[in-house]
C-alpha cells in the first residue's frame, strides 16, 4: 500500500491511497456493507455514486458464512462481486456492542454468537487470520472499544490492552506485507487527552501502514470528538492515512477533514435512507412528512444522482409511507451519492486551496434549507 500526499489546505489533506484492488482518492467516505452487502443496493450502483472503497464487517462475516468458507470461494472481492478496495474492521467493536455474553482478557475476547449461540474466541492473531482469509486490502487491529462516558481507570485499562493487542496483530500480519495489503492501528483512550496522546505515540513507534482513531461517536458530544481529533491527528505520521472510525454525519465529515482526517465510514446513509431520510446539499429531507405528499419537486434538481434529480418527492413519500422496498432502495442510493459528492467537493476545494471557503458554503447551504419551488 502506498499513500501519496498531494496537497494541504490548512490541516485538510488531499491524497491518493494505492491498494492491491485500486486507488482510493482521499479524503474518502467508505459506504458500509455489513454482511458483504448493501441492503437493497447493487454494488455497481455504489460504484456509480463515486465510491472508491467500501467497508465490510469482520464480526458478522466470521460468524456467517465464515471466513474460511469465503476464502475457499475466492476471497471477499469475488464473493461479494466488488472489484475495488475493501477495508475490514477487526470485529472488536461489534463484540463489545452486540454480544450479551463476553469475556475480555489478555488472550483476547470470548463471546456468544448472536447467530447460533456458539461460544467464539477472538484473539489478535485470529482477527488477523480472519481478515487474511477475507483478503481485504486494509485490515484493522483488534482493539477494545469502551462506550463513553467511562471512568478513567477503565479507559486506561482498555487502551493499554489495545496497545498490547496491536503489537500481536502487527507480528501476525508480517507475512502479509509482501502482498501489498495493509494493517491499520487504532488509537484509543476515550475522552482522556493524556491517554489518547500516549496511545498515539506508542502506536506510531510500532510503525503501522495507517492509523485510525477509534472509540468516538459512541455517545460523546461532537465537541469532545473534535477535541480528541485535534489532539491525536498532529501526532500521527503525515505520510500515512488517518481514519476516523464510525463517523458520521455530513457535518462530522467536513469538520473531520478540516482537522486532517483522510478516511471515514458510517452506516447513516443507508440506515437513514431505509427510514425515509434523504441527505441533500440543502440539508436532510424527511420523506415521511405529510408535506411531501403532493410535492412534484425532485429532492435536488442539481444533484449528479439521477434519482435525486428526477424522482418526485410525492412518489418517494408514497413509497416510504407504503413500506415499499423501492423507497428504501432509492433513498439509500441518494444518500450514498450525496456523501460521495460531498467528499468530491472537499477534495476539489483542498486541491484549489479554498477549503475553508467551500466548507463555509456547504454549511450555509445546509442552513438555508430546502431547494426553491418549481
Amino acid at each position: 500500500m502506498k499513500f501519496t500526499h498531494l496537497a494541504t489546505d490548512g490541516a485538510a489533506r488531499l491524497g491518493s491511497l494505492e491498494t492491491p484492488h485500486g486507488t482510493v482518492r482521499t479524503p474518502a467516505f467508505m459506504p458500509v456493507g455489513t454482511q458483504a452487502a448493501m441492503k437493497g443496493v447493487h454494488w455497481h450502483e455504489v460504484r456509480e455514486t463515486g465510491a472508491d472503497i467500501v467497508l465490510s464487517n469482520t464480526y458478522h462475516l466470521m460468524l456467517r458464512p465464515g471466513a474460511e468458507r469465503i476464502q475457499k470461494l475466492g476471497g471477499l472481492h469475488a464473493f461479494m462481486g466488488w472489484s475495488g478496495p475493501i477495508l475490514t474492521d477487526s470485529g472488536g467493536f461489534q463484540v463489545m456492542s452486540l454480544s450479551e455474553l463476553r469475556k475480555v482478557d489478555e488472550s483476547g475476547v470470548t463471546f456468544r454468537s448472536h447467530v447460533d449461540g456458539a461460544i467464539v474466541a477472538l484473539s489478535p492473531e485470529r482477527a488477523v487470520e480472519i481478515q487474511r482469509c477475507l483478503g481485504s486490502d486494509i485490515a484493522m487491529q483488534l482493539d477494545e472499544c469502551v462506550a463513553l462516558p467511562a471512568e478513567t481507570a477503565e479507559l486506561d485499562r482498555a487502551m493499554r490492552l489495545s496497545l498490547r493487542w496491536a503489537e500481536r496483530c502487527k507480528r501476525a500480519f508480517e507475512p502479509d506485507l509482501a502482498s501489498g495489503r495493509a494493517l491499520f492501528a487504532i488509537v484509543q483512550g476515550g475522552d482522556d487527552v493524556a491517554l489518547r496522546r500516549e496511545s498515539a505515540r506508542a502506536l506510531v513507534d510500532m510503525d503501522f501502514q495507517g492509523y485510525a482513531i477509534g472509540g468516538l461517536a459512541v455517545g460523546e458530544p461532537q465537541e469532545t470528538m473534535l477535541a480528541m481529533i485535534e489532539e491525536v491527528a498532529p501526532l500521527l505520521p503525515t505520510d500515512r492515512p488517518r481514519y476516523l472510525m464510525g463517523v458520521g454525519t455530513p457535518d462530522d465529515l467536513v469538520k473531520g477533514v478540516a482537522r486532517g482526517i483522510d478516511m471515514f465510514d458510517c452506516v447513516l446513509p443507508t440506515r437513514n435512507g431505509r427510514h425515509g431520510l434523504a441527505y441533500t446539499r440543502c440539508g436532510p429531507v424527511n420523506l415521511k412528512n405529510a408535506r411531501h405528499q403532493e410535492d412534484p419537486r425532485p429532492l435536488d434538481p442539481e444533484s449528479p444522482c439521477r434519482i435525486a434529480r428526477e424522482v418526485p418527492r410525492a412518489y418517494l413519500h408514497h413509497l416510504i409511507r407504503a413500506g415499499e422496498a423501492l423507497g428504501a432502495m432509492y433513498l439509500s442510493i441518494v444518500n450514498i451519492a450525496y456523501f460521495q459528492t460531498l467528499m468530491q467537493g472537499l477534495r476539489d476545494a483542498i486541491g484549489a486551496g479554498r477549503f475553508a471557503d467551500h466548507a463555509a458554503e456547504v454549511t450555509a447551504a445546509w442552513a438555508r434549507g430546502d431547494v426553491p419551488p418549481l
